[in-house]
């Protein structure tokens, strides 16, 4: 008998509400337009991720995932902006796991999803090369907001609880097995 997640009910929930109505469009233009504001505030903080996005300034790269898609345009400044909507995309990137559920536990095992990609090669390696050199510093962004030592007292707990969210997801998932602490995080040494 094969066993089922306890959230498989989630994927067919999702899967009613995409059925349904489509977001409306200035919600739609929102959701993008601040996911590249986060980006552009992730990219400030590696120049090299900004002098390597310049090389292909003017390029343009479509994201989809299901319905979703969002094209952005690569800026002088090596920045994103979203991209005109008559633009041609020089590459193309299609996340192929419909699943939010297992893109979710895709991510909290450490792996990329698998995505089809087509278009320029060079663009697609800098894109690469952001996607496995450029991170978030969450604790340096909350460092400027409540100081320095609650920030790191937070991204401790935060840290703890993602290794054990990660152990958890690894432990019950077919063949998958929780990736090694990352430098920093506290191995969990609960029973199994």
């Amino acid at each position: 008998m094969a066993t089922r997640s306890p959230f498989s009910f989630l994927d067919g929930l999702f899967e009613r509400v995409m059925s349904g109505p489509l977001p409306p469009a200035w919600l739609v233009h929102e959701v993008q337009h601040r996911t590249v504001l986060f980006l552009n505030h992730v990219l400030m903080q590696e120049r090299e991720a900004m002098d390597r996005l310049a090389r292909q300034r003017g390029r343009v790269a479509r994201v989809q995932w299901r319905i979703f898609s969002m094209a952005l345009q690569v800026t002088p400044a090596g920045l994103f902006d979203l991209a005109p909507p008559e633009a041609v995309a020089d590459l193309r990137l299609e996340v192929s796991e419909t699943s939010p559920l297992s893109l979710a536990g895709s991510a909290l095992r450490g792996d990329k999803p698998t995505i089809r990609i087509e278009g320029d090669v060079q663009f697609a390696a800098e894109i690469n090369w952001l996607v496995d050199h450029v991170r978030w510093d969450v604790e340096e962004d909350m460092a400027r907001v409540i100081g320095d030592a609650p920030a790191r007292a937070v991204a401790s707990v935060v840290g703890r609880a993602v290794q054990a969210l990660r152990s958890f997801v690894g432990a019950r998932v077919p063949g998958g097995q929780a990736p090694a602490p990352a430098a920093g995080e506290l191995p969990d040494r609960s029973p199994p």
